[in-house]
Order: structure tokens, then C-alpha cells, then sequence
């Protein structure tokens, strides 16, 4: 009998991992970042969140007992920081073009995606945010070391240097995120 109200006591006590962590959102229901559950309930306290869904875990004092959340999402919204001029990286690419091919318009996940000069390295074309394109693998080998015009195959749409990007996949492993986030995260495709 002991061992029993020893090990029930120890659960309440001891969130699991995945309890452990609460997702918060934005006042437009968008991902801003996870945060743990001690934090969560601070800004429960304080008023500055709603609680949108819970864990089957609850967190215990001398004279209170209070289920975790799972989900949280700001009363206020919250202007993401923006963080000046846009990086130019090969992901951000990607996200600007939408995973699309910009020769055939197809979309792909990021491994069978390229980089495309649209004027090739090899004439002196920049490695920069208008010179360089979305492209899959075939397209990419069949315009090979050309311009567009040259190989026939126009662009979907002229590159443009972006004033803002969507937020990234939130770094969580899709086999231990909560089903009720699911909803929430845009979580990056295999």
C-alpha cells in the first residue's frame, strides 16, 4: 500500500519529458516557441495566457494542485522579432520559393531540391538572393551550365530579395510531439 501511494505521488511530482515541455501560441494561434511547464504556469498566473488544451499530469503544492498545459496561447499578440536583413542560406531559399521548382512548378521536400544559378557560377553569376532559384534535381540537370532563356525554360517567377520569411519548423522530433499539437506545428515534410 505504501509502494503504491510512494509511486502515485512520484508521477505527480515528476512530469514526464513530453509533460514536461507546453506549446505557446501566438494571440493568432501560430507557434511562437515551447516552453516548460513551469514557465507556462508563470504566465498562467499572470494572466497573460489562455489554456488551450492540458497533459494528463498535474503539478502539486501543500494546498494546490494544478494540471499542466499543454497548449497555451497569448491573450495579446506578440510581434515576432525581426532580425534585420533575411540570411541567405540554402533552407531560406527553399522557404522563399515555397519548395517549388521554379523551372516545372512541382513541389519537393528539401532533399530533392537544388540551388539554381539562374546565371551560371561559371559566367560569373552572383551566389545571392536574385541570381539563385528553387530547383529539383532534373530541372536543375537539364538547364545545366545555361541561362534560362538559353535552355528554353523560363522561371516561374523573377527571385526577389524577401522582407520576411514564415517561421521555420519548430525543432521537435515528430515521434514525441503531443498529438494535440499536431494541429499547431508545422512540422517538416519527409
Amino acid at each position: 500500500m505504501q509502494a503504491e501511494e510512494d509511486r502515485r505521488r512520484k508521477d505527480c511530482l515528476t512530469p514526464t519529458l513530453s509533460a514536461s515541455q507546453v506549446l505557446l501560441l501566438n494571440a493568432s494561434y501560430e507557434p511562437m516557441q515551447i516552453i516548460s511547464w513551469q514557465k507556462a504556469l508563470i504566465l498562467w498566473c499572470q494572466n497573460k495566457v489562455d489554456i488551450v488544451d492540458y497533459h494528463n499530469v498535474f503539478a502539486r503544492s501543500v494546498r494546490s494542485s494544478f494540471q499542466i498545459p499543454s497548449i497555451l496561447r497569448l491573450k495579446h499578440y506578440v510581434k515576432p522579432r525581426s532580425l534585420g536583413a533575411i540570411r541567405f542560406c540554402r533552407e531560406n531559399v527553399f522557404m522563399r520559393d515555397n519548395y517549388t521548382c521554379q523551372y516545372c512548378g512541382d513541389r519537393h521536400s528539401p532533399r530533392h531540391l537544388t540551388l539554381d544559378h539562374i546565371i551560371p557560377a561559371s559566367k560569373k553569376g552572383p551566389k545571392s538572393w536574385t541570381n539563385m532559384v528553387t530547383a529539383c534535381r532534373d530541372c536543375n540537370q537539364r538547364k545545366a551550365n545555361r541561362t534560362p532563356q538559353t535552355a528554353n525554360m523560363p522561371l516561374l517567377k523573377e527571385p526577389t530579395i524577401p522582407t520576411w520569411l514564415p517561421r521555420p519548423e519548430m525543432d521537435v522530433n515528430n515521434n514525441q510531439v503531443p498529438i494535440a499539437w499536431l494541429p499547431y506545428l508545422p512540422l517538416k515534410i519527409s
